[in-house]
């Protein structure tokens, strides 16, 4: 059995990931990261998700990037955008198309697959796997198959075995909708994620935000009820 890694994040891409992981019958290495994100409810669902699959190990690592601020998700002064429903949202991305949403945390991905690097060159794994997708990668720039196929050279020439490390993103070519539909198929259960950037400390999603708009209309396309709980 193929070992690889898994960047785990308590959302529904991740976990669609690794149930498409376990299908391909990989021994599964979780990681995951308390970066001193807003939304620190996501660490509980890691938990949680973790155990409804075959999970060889998994780590969560320490990282503060308060420390350096610069978005949304861990400077407390950003306040997250929030919208009235989908339409607005889609006229704002619209409107604001050539611009980095405030939500996205410099160099997030690359630190992050860093880690998942040498997490893989210690138990001896040369697929990591990251759930960036088609929506994300057009407001986001480290969602992009251009910083994909940079990281992968990066991974092969820095590895010290000598042998191809290849990135793995499976979602990248897929809508929210497609990846929930994929997920359905596979039996997950989305009821152990959270995607919101600003849940309650009770671990509501707020359901006006980017992130928790996408995941409702994405649940919306499938006629299925999302089954995350928000606030009323």
């Amino acid at each position: 059995m193929k070992k690889a890694v898994s960047l785990v994040s308590g959302g529904a891409d991740s976990a669609t990931v690794l149930a498409m992981m376990e299908k391909m019958n990989y021994e599964i290495y979780a990681i995951s990261f308390n970066y001193s994100q807003r939304n620190n409810v996501e660490l509980e669902k890691v938990k949680q998700l973790v155990n409804n699959y075959n999970i060889k190990q998994h780590k969560i690592v320490n990282i503060d990037l308060r420390n350096f601020g610069g978005s949304a998700l861990t400077d407390n002064d950003i306040e997250v955008p929030k919208y009235k429903d989908h339409s607005e949202l889609q006229n704002d991305l619209y409107s604001n198309h050539l611009s980095i949403p405030v939500t996205y945390v410099p160099a997030r991905n690359t630190i992050f697959l860093s880690y998942a690097l040498g997490f893989s060159e210690i138990i001896g794994a040369f697929d990591i796997f990251i759930g960036i997708h088609a929506t994300d990668s057009a407001n986001y720039p480290d969602c992009r198959l251009e910083y994909l196929a940079a990281f992968n050279n990066l991974a092969t020439a820095v590895g010290v075995s000598g042998k191809q490390i290849t990135i793995h993103a499976p979602l990248i070519n897929m809508s929210k909708g497609e990846i929930i539909k994929a997920g359905l198929e596979l039996g997950v259960d989305y009821s152990k994620t959270i995607s919101c950037y600003d849940p309650s400390d009770d671990g509501l999603s707020c359901g006006t935000c980017l992130s928790c708009l996408t995941r409702l209309k994405a649940f919306e396309e499938n006629n299925v009820t999302d089954p995350a709980n928000y606030k009323k």
